[in-house]
């Protein structure tokens, strides 16, 4: 975000959440797919699927969006920085 006024968790908005939901499901699909298409677990050596959970997110989006999509229950925090997306 663009705005030079931090946000809190009170101004964070519906439509900034999905915004920011939306770029972190994006993220962690295109590391997944960047991971499951390296060496040794491409589709001729079994094919494994990518056992990433967690990322960083999106640094488009301050700290406090990313709080506020853990406290409404969309994320988790995994620690070290990295958030995960709760299965719903």
């Amino acid at each position: 975000m663009t705005d030079s006024q931090p946000l809190s968790g009170d101004t964070v908005t519906p439509d900034i959440r999905k915004r920011a939901l939306k770029a972190f499901k994006k993220r962690l699909k295109l590391t997944r797919l960047d991971h499951e298409s390296s060496v040794g677990v491409g589709p001729l050596s079994g094919g494994r699927p990518s056992r990433i959970v967690a990322i960083t997110p999106p640094n488009q989006y301050p700290r406090e969006v990313w709080e506020a999509l853990v406290e409404q229950g969309r994320l988790k925090k995994a620690g070290h920085g990295l958030y995960e997306l709760v299965q719903a």
